[in-house]
């Protein structure tokens, strides 16, 4: 019995002791300030910064070399060929406006033999009058004007040292003109030959021109004869074919002559 009563307040001082940490386990719970609880997990966020790569030292571009601008060199046109045999036997033969073929071939013959042709000062041309004898042999040569010293040098000197040349085809002196472009910018002169047989157009004269004495009249111009079926037929059979040479050379003519940069193209 006494063992009991011995036991009995050890009982009640224990458990005394839990219902007071149970107390203040309470209190705490309660009156704790909610700043000083433990926060909740967040999600994470993981950022990742990505770096320009660095280059390596034998990657870096150097920087650009100056180029050097290429010296553009004056512009030059080779002499063209003699010519031919068969182009000369062609010429001899040819009658038609006033022996053309023989003309060219002649103006064809000096270019050949002044060379090539160089950009600068001594480009140019020179304008001959020229009488050939029946018999092919050069009789005269005068210079009506020039534009370049060397150019007439050197179509003096290749007419000096011409070869022979064929008999004129009319068996008569043989008079005219001729231009010698020494540049390297001239076109080819090759003729046509498709309208050598429509007649000359008539000199004109003015109708009104008067010399201040003589009675005054209005003059008429002639019109241009007109070739009979025979004689047409015979001149069409000395009419060659026309090269292609010859065509775009005439066009270009023409366009340098009547082409205008004024005049614009209709959209």
């Amino acid at each position: 019995m006494l063992n009991r009563l011995i036991q009995t307040p050890q009982s009640a001082f224990k458990a005394a002791i839990v219902l007071s940490l149970a107390l203040h386990i309470v209190l705490l719970a309660v009156y704790v300030p909610t700043d000083t609880k433990l926060p909740k997990k967040k999600d994470e966020v993981i950022v990742i910064k990505l770096e320009e790569p660095k280059q390596k030292p034998e990657e870096i571009t150097s920087p650009p070399t100056k180029q050097i601008p290429l010296v553009k060199g004056p512009a030059t046109q080779a002499a063209p060929s003699a010519p031919t045999a068969e182009e000369w036997a062609f010429a001899s033969k040819y009658t038609l406006k006033n022996s053309k073929g023989y003309r060219h071939s002649w103006g064809k013959q000096v270019r050949s033999m002044m060379g090539t042709a160089v950009e600068g000062a001594d480009q140019g041309q020179v304008r001959f009058r020229i009488e050939i004898a029946p018999n092919g042999s050069i009789f005269q040569v005068d210079t009506l004007w020039k534009t370049s010293d060397k150019a007439e040098e050197l179509a003096r000197k290749a007419i000096r040292s011409m070869p022979p040349l064929p008999p004129t085809p009319t068996g008569k002196p043989l008079i005219f003109e001729k231009t010698i472009s020494f540049s390297p910018f001239a076109n080819d002169d090759s003729p046509i030959y498709s309208n050598d047989c429509l007649p000359d157009s008539p000199r004109f004269i003015n109708p009104f021109a008067w010399d201040g004495k003589s009675q005054q009249e209005i003059k008429q111009n002639k019109p241009a004869e007109q070739l009979s079926p025979a004689a047409l037929a015979e001149c069409l059979k000395q009419l060659p074919q026309d090269s292609i040479e010859g065509v775009t050379a005439h066009d270009q003519r023409q366009l340098n002559q009547w082409g205008s940069n004024r005049l614009k193209q209709r959209e």
